[in-house]
Parts: C-alpha cells; structure tokens; sequence
C-alpha cells in the first residue's frame, strides 16, 4: 500500500485546521517550506506547522525548499517535524545535514529536482530514509507531471533495492488518478498529492482512491 501525504500548499490557507480535519485519514501531511529563494513563492514557516500539530495525528512531512538549510533544523524539528526533507541540489555538505537531522530525532529525506540525475544520490543511501523525487519544478503547485520523470523512479528504486535498506521513494508533482498508476509502477512507495486530493469535495475519498491505485499499477 502506498503512503498518501496530502500537500498542504494546496489547501484553504483560510480555513487549515479545518482542512486538517478534512485529510485526517491520510498517514502522513506533507508541509512545503518554500522562501522565495532556493524557489520562486513564499509558503509558511514554523509558527504555522507549530500551530498545526496539535491538531493533526499525522505525521509531519516537512519539505525545506529554502537557502540556507541548516540554520534550520533544530527549528523544524521543535515545530513539530516528524522528517525533514532537504534538497540535494543547494547543500554542499548533504550527508552532513541528513546526520543533523537524525540527530534532532527525525526522518532524514532528500528531494532531488527534475534536471538532477539519480546517481547524484549514490553517496547517501546509507543514511538517507526518505527519497522525494520532484516530478515537477519545485516552487508551486498545480504543474503537469513530467513524464521525463519516470526513469529517474525506476532507476532509485533501483538504486534502494541494492541498498538493502527499507527507504521510502516518495513522488512530488501532478500526482492523480492517471499519473499515480506508472509512478507505482515505477517503484515509487509514497506519493504527495495536493490538488489531486485537496481539490476534491470528498477529500477522504480521493485519499482511499490514490490508495486502491496500487492494485492496478
């Protein structure tokens, strides 16, 4: 079965605890830090996810798509974080700050953007515990899925498989009823979904349908 991790970018900013409500049968909540830097839009900080966590059983999937990362993780982490996902592409010193936030008592992930090749992650599978592939641009939501995306899946499957670790490849991007098929098929274990689910009047629904699309895949 995979993990479905509504993405919060795509709720009604207006209303959040009660669209926390609305995805409470969801495992996991993926919350997107973004700082108008490393990408184009401005999202929420730690005051927002330290609000939100008593009001979820979630856990907290925290993506850091800001520049510099390091300053902070201790602060994510007493947010309320249950992993924290860095990107590869701005972080000179990658397995560093995955022992960081381990450290922090936290899930290590890495992000990896669509023009970065897979291999750039062959020196962190064995301390990484969460893959996130981008499947758009990272920055904003709404983007069409990049099919282009679909090898560089199948090749970090690959790549966990002669790990021998139990890491989780997560997809980030156009995920729905007509992508999540091939991305399972790929390999991925994990999938964010922000307008996909969010979008829909009967969000628990659109959650149990992402599920049922293992069967199919």
């Amino acid at each position: 079965m995979p993990i479905i991790a509504p993405s919060l970018l795509s709720a009604d900013f207006s209303n959040l605890r009660h669209e926390l409500k609305d995805v409470s049968s969801a495992p996991w909540l993926h919350l997107d830090v973004m700082d108008g830097h490393f990408v184009p839009n401005i999202s929420f900080g730690m005051p927002v996810i330290k609000a939100l966590r008593p009001h979820s059983q979630a856990k907290f999937d925290v993506h850091l798509m800001i520049e510099p990362v390091d300053p902070y993780l201790e602060a994510t982490a007493q947010a309320g974080a249950d992993h924290i996902t860095v990107h590869c592409e701005n972080n000179p010193h990658l397995y560093r700050t995955l022992q960081t936030i381990r450290s922090l008592g936290c899930k290590a992930g890495v992000a990896i953007c669509p023009a970065t090749p897979p291999e750039a992650l062959s020196q962190i599978m064995d301390i990484v515990d969460i893959i996130l592939v981008m499947s758009v641009n990272p920055g904003f939501g709404g983007q069409s899925f990049l099919e282009s995306q679909l090898p560089k899946i199948r090749t970090l499957a690959d790549m966990i498989k002669q790990s021998g670790r139990s890491i989780i490849l997560g997809v980030d991007g156009g995920i729905d009823q007509n992508t999540a098929p091939r991305v399972l098929a790929a390999g991925a274990t994990m999938l964010v979904a922000g307008s996909s689910i969010f979008g829909q009047p009967d969000r628990k629904a659109a959650i149990e349908g992402l599920v049922k699309l293992s069967h199919v895949s």
